[in-house]
């Protein structure tokens, strides 16, 4: 397992080695500028959120318990706002981190990229997309929820932290892996069981990346990092189960 859990952050430095390659970098740029633009958004949102619940829901006669609720209320404001604007980074970005993962794979040799097989499949490609995007945002919705309501409630809280850091790992490692795996025309739900069967290496990647998110500068950094990193796991291990 902690060996598996190592191999995972391999991948994070695979990743920071590969977009500085030579023929790859371009590809970097414009993923980069996004992460940049929305993690500021991120930053400034996240800080005022904070600030105006820490007000509204605490009443005066309980500012006493400012020192010990800050803390539960700044990871889970930070971790809300910032998992939301790397889903909508991720989201603008897609076709730029598609090209990106497809060069890193062309630079790895791994499977061919398919071929295009014609405007005729387009509906169908797009019926598929959907549908997988739905049942993604449906998976972490979910768990989302759950982790939520686990914060929520006295005692059971204390193991909070423990499982917002894994639900992020996690759902990190979802949201990179889709590129390469969907460059091959792969949905969530072929994409899911590849991932669970290697979930140790899936975990320390993804647990890797959300530390990135919060150190200052390396977090412009986690969508192309995330992406190549993504792209090595898949040539080296998902694409062989």
């Amino acid at each position: 397992m902690i060996t598996d859990i190592f191999k995972g952050f391999g991948y994070v430095f695979s990743g920071f080695s590969l977009i500085t390659q030579r023929g790859i970098r371009p590809f970097v740029v414009v993923p980069l500028l996004i992460n940049i633009l929305l993690f500021a958004g991120g930053v400034w949102l996240a800080k005022s959120q904070l600030d105006y619940w820490m007000t509204r829901l605490l009443p005066d006669w309980l500012s006493w318990l400012e020192w010990l609720l800050w803390p539960i209320f700044a990871l889970l404001i930070f971790f809300v706002v910032f998992y939301a604007f790397s889903i909508l980074a991720n989201l603008i970005a897609a076709p730029f981190n598609a090209v990106l993962a497809e060069r890193v794979e062309a630079r790895l040799n791994g499977l061919p990229i398919p071929a295009f097989e014609g405007y005729k499949s387009i509906p169908r490609l797009l019926a598929r997309t959907f549908k997988s995007e739905f049942s993604k945002l449906w998976y972490m919705a979910k768990w989302f929820l759950l982790v939520l309501i686990l914060t929520l409630i006295p005692g059971v809280n204390l193991i909070a932290p423990l499982a917002w850091t894994l639900f992020g790992a996690w759902m990190l490692t979802i949201e990179y892996a889709d590129y390469p795996m969907g460059n091959h025309n792969l949905f969530f739900n072929d994409e899911l069981p590849l991932l669970k069967r290697h979930r140790n290496t899936a975990l320390g990647f993804g647990w890797l990346l959300s530390l990135m998110t919060a150190i200052p500068v390396l977090n412009f950094l986690v969508m192309p990092v995330g992406v190549a990193g993504a792209t090595a796991l898949w040539v080296d291990r998902l694409s062989k189960s």
